[in-house]
């Protein structure tokens, strides 16, 4: 096990009707910015029910937060914040919210061009605004992390940043909250927990025991209640371990002391970036090719993935990794998600689409990725054409 730190202030308030204890949780006297996506914060009633918990504190109200948050919109937010004089955000929604809320948090009081904090990935923030989450949509994790990604829409960029200064102060998880999401949200929120930890667990062995385990647990349960969270059924334990699972993918505790990966996740942003497809979606393209195209770099793990989490273990070394790859891109279909470029509209042929995507990897620096750097460019390019 390699050596670490792990830090997480964020204070987690988790269970149904807890978002009354905002009350007690933001300052008496903060002036704060709700900040939201689209209209389902207000029909739910999810907005209403923060308002007279915030009692009569100065509320003012941001909303159309995107699902992959963009530069332009969140520059908006940050203009209010200035003008107004706000000094506490409270992001209501999903992982794309809490992401946005992150990055007025640090833009607010940031003198320079605010885009320079997602050129250099967060290590330039010096100050951020405190702010708080009212989580609807489990995903992304940024709820307990201090991390996010924001795009550009203007030149097709998405970086991701991170900097302590943007953990929450405090998230609230009730799991009622998911029961009105679309299918294709829950589906998403699975699919992004289950690469989150692939991404910290299936790199190669680094003797860390707990780490492992933990990372297995949490793609175990994810299969296990796909099928129920996937009924759509109001069931309460069903969303709350996949919220909970959503959480624990992406705090910082399975990655604690281990290599990681995350070439997966710079290739998907830039696969967003210019065409629109889901975050989540862009991993479940990638990933199955991927680990094949890496076999032999994850050799080691794959063998223990297939062993431990999908218990493969008859056939060849061969055989067992072919059929977990194989299982895990399965596993996405059977969540709805197609796993291949050419099951989406891309506006151009997928083998264009692949060069396209190798530029912006190429503009971006990200040439050598993955947990041995060892992911060139025309790695990449095997990686993406093997996934048309």
């Amino acid at each position: 096990m390699r050596n670490f730190e792990f830090y997480n202030p964020t204070k987690i308030i988790f269970g149904a009707k807890t978002v009354a204890k905002l009350a007690d949780l933001v300052p008496a006297n903060a002036r704060v910015l709700l900040l939201f996506g689209g209209a389902s914060a207000k029909t739910t009633g999810t907005l209403d029910e923060v308002k007279a918990a915030l009692g009569s504190r100065e509320v003012q109200e941001f909303a159309g937060i995107e699902p992959n948050p963009s530069f332009e919109t969140m520059m908006r937010a940050v203009e209010l914040v200035r003008r107004e004089k706000l000094d506490f955000l409270l992001a209501v929604g999903g992982g794309s919210v809490i992401d946005g809320t992150k990055f007025v948090a640090a833009a607010a009081g940031y003198d320079g061009d605010p885009w320079e904090i997602m050129q250099k990935h967060g290590r330039n923030v010096k100050s951020a605004l405190p702010f708080g989450s009212v989580l609807t949509l489990p995903a992304t994790g940024s709820e307990m992390n201090s991390g996010g990604v924001i795009m550009r829409k203007s030149t097709h960029e998405k970086f991701s940043f991170m900097n302590r200064l943007v953990f929450p102060q405090f998230s609230i998880l009730d799991p009622t909250k998911t029961y009105t999401l679309p299918k294709t949200q829950i589906a998403n929120g699975i699919a992004d927990a289950f690469v989150h930890t692939i991404e910290q667990y299936l790199t190669f062995p680094a003797q860390a025991m707990p780490q492992d385990r933990f990372a297995e647990g949490l793609l175990q349960t994810l299969i296990e209640i796909a099928p129920k969270a996937l009924s759509m059924e109001p069931d309460y334990d069903t969303r709350a371990n996949m919220m909970w699972v959503a959480t624990l993918a992406l705090n910082g505790l399975i990655g604690a002391g281990v290599p990681q990966d995350w070439a997966t996740h710079m290739i998907g942003h830039e696969i967003t970036a210019l065409y629109g497809i889901d975050h989540a979606r862009t991993l479940a393209i990638v990933l199955p090719s991927l680990l094949n195209v890496q076999r032999e770099q994850k050799r080691a793990k794959l063998l223990q993935y297939a062993d431990r989490v999908w218990h493969i273990t008859e056939g060849s070394e061969e055989e067992r990794i072919d059929q977990v790859i194989l299982q895990t891109r399965q596993f996405f279909e059977s969540l709805g998600i197609k796993t291949r470029l050419s099951g989406y509209e891309l506006g151009v042929a997928p083998a264009e689409a692949v060069e396209a995507i190798i530029g912006l990897l190429d503009a971006h620096g990200m040439t050598a990725l993955g947990e041995a750097q060892d992911v060139t460019l025309d790695v990449s390019r095997v990686i993406l054409t093997a996934a048309i």
